[in-house]
Formats: C-alpha cells, structure tokens, sequence
C-alpha cells in the first residue's frame, strides 16, 4: 500500500483506527474539521480547581463492555464508579408532590478521572507527532484511474488541498457522511440510504452541569438521580468528580427546536429553578453552569437529527460499498451493530476498521 491510510474524523473511534494501524506498521493520518480532537467527547473545567465535567459521553460499564475496560487497563487511566447510593426523586408532573423511593440493586458505571478527555489525550499520546491535522473539512472524496483515491479538504481560511490514500475510514456520524462529502463515482442509492437511516447519536440532545462547592444533596440521603415528566431537564443525575466540588448534569426532555427557541439564557435558568426545587436552596446558586447544546453543532447534527427518537436506533456497518469495495471503511460508534452510542461501539467500531484494512492489504499483496 504506497499511500497512507487516511481517517477522517478524530473523534475516540478515528483515533484508536490510527493506532493500531501506526502500532502494526501501516502509515496512517487523521484529518479532522474540528479544532480540537474528541468529536463528541467533551470534558470542560469550571472551577479554579481544574476539575473536568463531561458534556457528552460520560460513563462506560466494565461488567458488559471488554474492549473499552482493557484499553483503559493498558493506557492506565483512572478511573471511579459512579455515586448511586441514597435515594431518587421521581417528578410527575406540575404541582404533584416530589416523590423519593430507594431503588435496590442499581448497576453501577464507572467514569474517567479528569473525564472522558483523559481517554481521548491518553489514545492521541500514543499517536507520532503530527498524524493528527485539525481544521481540515474533508469536502470530497474521488477515486482516480487505477483505483488511486484521493481527497480534496478546505483548511481553515478557504486553503485547497488534495490527498492520496491508500483507503479512507470515514469515522464520522453516517449523515454528516451522506449529507457534506460529495462522492466521485457517486455512492449507490441502497448506500445513501442505509447512512440516512442512522441518527447521529447525541445529536439531538444537551447537556448541562451544575457545579457546586460539595455534594450537598448526599447529606440528604439523596443520590442526586432524579426522573422528571416536568422538566425541563427529564434525567439528572450526580457529576460529582470522586473529591472536592459537587455537580450535578441533566439531559434535557424538550426537543432541540424549542431549546433553541428559547435560548441559553432561558434554558439555564429553568434549569436552576428545576434543581432548587428538586434540591432545596443550595441549589439556587451554583459556582458554575456548563451547557452544551449537540444540536446545534455543525460537526455533529444534521437537520433530520433535530427529531426526537421514539426507540432506539438500528445501528451497524452501512451496507453495500459497490464499487467502492475495501476503499472506503466507515467506523464511530453508530457503525457497531451491539454497542452503538456507546464509546465501547466506537472502539469496537475502530477494531473493525483496523480487520479490513489488514484485509485490503492481503489482497494487495496476494495481487501483486
């Protein structure tokens, strides 16, 4: 394979693709439209102290998701199970009383020390100074005569440039693939289709963090979950780092259009009138609020993706490459039929990715 295998998208799936590719000996680079690497992974600061909140994936669970629980073994990162001891609130509806139950038996997860980002800098650390290559929008991809593919991206500030690939891995949401890459020859109609019918996951959310000076709500007896039909926040519970500050993070039940219609500004202050309801007093003012809105993100959503799912979504490998074949290897966690959503999908996904291009290189060889 004379030209290097090309990722696109340096979220956790096209990062982890591009290290055990460089780790076997097959060159290999990142491109991505951001300016900063993660994807949908998003750890933010919001006290003095340094401590990191998670505004996109938080937990995995080492019980059910290997492939996730070895890596964070291998990279030694550290990590802490999630706090659910104590009660939950269950919210019905408006003016109905608040109501606690303890819910025996609650699964726990585990969450990153220093967040999801830990994850995300600790796999980029494995990769040789500048495989990565920020703010570059891939626009088109084309294969030439003789199979030579090539791709044409804008670099922040409107600069053209053409790369040569041995194969590309498209590790992006499969609608921002079908809706901003143009393709040459056009990919088939059953393809297409098959990368619409996957919603970007997330895309259609937000995430707050309310941060704290302690986890106040536990000397109450109280978990920090909480269930609510009267929003606007339907899910919250602790984001508390093992030590030190309090916080809790919520997700939102009214649909990404009536967010945006109603503004950050808005949005913020139902939601710390939610929590002093639910919480008491000490709620009403917290150290910090973080907000993050996917929807409006336009390296993550697309504008099917601003519908509400009513299940979850069908996710697996797009089907039906045609004359593409091995060219073009789709991964990220909304390619991972058993995971999918989940950052375990998105390594399972760049495992896969890794099979076929060790695939592509057999048959290379097996031609020559």
């Amino acid at each position: 394979m004379k030209d290097p295998i090309i990722v696109v998208g340096a979220g956790l799936s096209g990062l982890r693709t591009a290290s055990i590719l460089i780790s076997q000996g097959i060159e290999c680079k990142i491109v991505e439209a951001r300016g900063r690497i993660g994807g949908r992974v998003l750890s933010e600061a919001a006290v003095k102290n340094g401590s990191k909140f998670d505004l996109g994936p938080t937990w995995f669970w080492p019980q059910h998701e290997p492939v996730i629980s070895n890596l964070v073994k291998e990279l030694g990162l550290r990590t802490f199970t999630q706090y659910t001891e104590g009660a939950i609130l269950f919210e019905q509806a408006d003016h109905a009383e608040v109501q606690r139950h303890r819910v025996p038996g609650i699964e726990r997860s585990v969450r990153f020390d220093g967040g999801v980002q830990s994850l995300i800098d600790a796999v980029a650390a494995t990769l040789p100074q500048g495989t990565v290559q920020l703010d570059t929008r891939v626009m088109a991809i084309n294969m030439e005569e003789e199979g030579v593919i090539t791709l044409d991206a804008e670099i922040n500030g409107g600069k053209k440039k053409r790369m040569r690939a041995g194969a590309v891995i498209l590790a992006l949401p499969p609608r921002l693939v079908a809706s901003r890459i143009t393709f040459s020859p056009d990919l088939p109609d059953s393809l297409k289709s098959s990368l619409i019918d996957k919603p970007t996951w997330m895309a259609g959310q937000a995430k707050v963090v309310a941060v704290y000076p302690r986890p106040f709500w536990r000397e109450d007896g109280l978990s920090g979950q909480v269930t609510s039909f009267r929003g606007p926040l339907q899910e919250i519970h602790d984001a508390s780092p093992e030590s030190g500050d309090g916080a809790l993070f919520g997700f939102f039940g009214i649909p990404a259009e009536v967010r945006q219609s109603l503004g950050k500004e808005r949005i913020l202050e139902l939601v710390v009138n939610q929590l002093t309801r639910l919480f008491g007093a000490e709620a009403e003012k917290p150290l910090s609020l973080l907000y993050k809105d996917w929807s409006i993100d336009s390296e993550t959503a697309v504008f099917d993706d601003l519908k509400p799912l009513s299940a979850f979504p069908n996710y697996g490998q797009p089907s039906n490459t045609d004359i593409w074949g091995q060219k073009i290897i789709f991964a990220g966690t909304e390619s991972s039929s058993e995971y999918g959503g989940h950052l375990e999908g998105a390594l399972r996904s760049a495992e896969h990715a890794v099979s076929e291009v060790m695939r592509l290189k057999q048959i290379e060889n097996g031609n020559r």
